[in-house]
């Protein structure tokens, strides 16, 4: 009662009780866990957005003008298992007289003359950024996201990987994307890796996208490319999601049928394209209303899962998190209706010393609005953690075992 009289938020951290350590560079010793601690302001207090459901909401009414443009690539997958184009969006600190427009279009394309000369030999930090679910780069939490990056006088370069079809860009072939997804951005780090030897990679995640990040993460293990991660609002726990969005008439309409029909809007996009895998029946297509629909529909078949609570269980991240390698800082709210507080990975966050979890009792889903219209999470994670990121560069991390 005293939180929602008060509206202060609880801000509660789980971690490892040896937070992974960070050997110093003839400066003072220190872990993982207080890196993030110090990166988190101390306090959030909610405005009137009340309630996870209003923070939710009021994330479609955000549309702010930023200064933040990206020029675009679109990547062949190089696994034949995989095959398809997706695009990829680089961040450029301006605009060229010949591509300013009123309103500026926030993306532009690279010539292939541009794109052949890529590259650096510098040692900027390079930060390689996931959407969430049918999302994009223009989507405004990430652009809030990128200003303290791009524009807070760090010297960061950053790119979005756009999930299949997404962000405006066409669906090469019947093969989508899905939770797990992780061969795109797996093909763009090593792209990185080539193109700018010399720069330090890290990751940021939002929703679907980080539980995608996670996965990726797990899969690299010991010899992951990415030194450090952040992801915003993971559901963790997709089965324990599709429970909750069908536990009620309010949670099913509003939640679970909306969310549906942005899908379908991207469904009726491509639907050329989607209607070449064999697998795909265009009737039950048809009919799709929920998200559990469009999985069954789609995500089963496509995937080749027995049903769809089986993908659900095979594309949750809360157990590959037992498995990941690198320093990984999560953010997530209770009272998120995206990403249920049964399904937080609390245990699994105490069990391995590369996590750092932090939950906060009000934010909603992606959400955290303050009184001003600012939102908490930006400050939280990444005013200051860009920051902390890079004094962490400082130290060599140590190689922990689970249960160390």
């Amino acid at each position: 009662m005293l939180q929602f009289l008060t509206g202060r938020s609880d801000i509660v951290f789980h971690h490892h009780s040896s937070s992974l350590s960070l050997t110093p560079k003839n400066e003072t010793p220190i872990n993982w866990a207080d890196v993030c601690k110090n990166a988190i302001p101390s306090t959030y207090t909610r405005p009137m957005f009340f309630n996870g459901h209003l923070q939710t909401i009021r994330i479609l009414l955000d549309n702010p003008e930023l200064p933040i443009y990206y020029k675009r690539w679109i990547f062949q997958q190089s696994n034949k298992l995989f095959e398809g184009e997706f695009a990829v969006d680089f961040t450029i600190r301006s605009l060229q007289d010949s591509e300013r427009q009123s309103p500026p279009e926030i993306t532009t394309m690279f010539t292939k003359e541009e794109f052949e000369h890529i590259g650096s030999l510098d040692s900027k930090p390079m930060l390689v950024v996931l959407h969430g679910m049918n999302g994009g780069s223009g989507e405004a939490y990430l652009r809030r996201s990128l200003m303290p990056f791009i524009n807070g006088g760090q010297e960061w370069e950053a790119c979005v990987v756009n999930s299949r079809g997404c962000a405006g860009s066409q669906l090469g072939n019947g093969i989508l994307y899905n939770a797990r997804s992780t061969w795109d951005l797996r093909q763009v780090v090593e792209w990185l890796q080539k193109k700018f030897p010399n720069r330090p990679l890290f990751a940021l995640g939002f929703s679907m996208g980080a539980n995608m990040l996670v996965h990726y993460l797990a899969e690299e293990g010991q010899n992951c490319p990415i030194r450090a991660a952040a992801i915003c609002s993971n559901p963790w726990n997709l089965e324990v999601l599709s429970h909750h969005l069908q536990s009620s008439f309010f949670m099913r309409e509003i939640y679970s049928r909306g969310l549906t029909a942005s899908l379908k809007k991207f469904l009726n996009t491509h639907e050329q394209k989607i209607i070449t895998n064999p697998d795909i029946d265009p009737d039950e297509i048809a009919r799709i209303q929920y998200l559990h629909e469009f999985d069954r529909a789609i995500q089963k078949p496509m995937w080749k899962y027995p049903t769809e609570t089986v993908y659900y269980r095979e594309a949750s991240s809360v157990n590959p998190l037992l498995s990941v390698r690198v320093p990984i800082f999560a953010l997530n709210s209770e009272d998120d209706p995206l990403s249920p507080q049964m399904g937080l990975p609390i245990e699994e966050a105490k069990a391995n010393p590369y996590v750092v979890l932090v939950v906060t009792s009000f934010g909603g889903h992606l959400g955290w609005f303050q009184q001003d219209g600012s939102r908490w999470f930006i400050q939280a994670f990444f005013e200051e953690f860009p920051v902390r990121v890079i004094i962490m560069q400082k130290y060599v991390s140590t190689t922990q075992q689970i249960g160390e």
